[in-house]
């Protein structure tokens, strides 16, 4: 299961919308590592001049990368995030996700990153059953 859903945020959710960061924070406690690695790439987007800010070191474990891929294969748990922290997200491989601004999505490098020769030039045979 991806997500620990509290009695309370599953009555919400049967009973109507669900409150957005009331979703972030169960996507918080449910995904830490995920959340954090997302987190942390928002924060230096926001305090560096870089166009994009990327990971590129691979989880410590088969947990941790169950986790960065399953926040980013759901398209709820993706947009919360993105709208959470203000930016775009693009992925290309078991952990390489980059935080972008929302205006930069089209642009020059946030199309190199989400290029066909980016994802192909950014693989390697230890990904293949990640």
């Amino acid at each position: 299961m991806s997500l620990d859903v509290s009695p309370q945020l599953l009555a919400e959710a049967e009973n109507g919308e669900v409150r957005e960061q009331d979703f972030v924070e169960t996507v918080r406690t449910s995904l830490p590592y995920a959340y954090d690695v997302i987190a942390r790439l928002a924060e230096e987007l926001r305090s560096g001049t870089a166009e994009f800010a990327d990971n590129q070191t691979p989880p410590p474990s088969e947990k941790e990368r169950g986790q960065l891929l399953r926040a980013l294969s759901s398209d709820a748990i993706r947009g919360s995030l993105e709208r959470h922290f203000g930016i775009a997200l693009a992925f290309q491989n078991c952990h390489r996700v980059a935080a972008f601004r929302p205006e930069a999505l089209g642009g020059a490098t946030h199309t190199r990153f989400t290029s066909l020769r980016a994802q192909i030039l950014n693989q390697s045979p230890e990904f293949r059953d990640c």
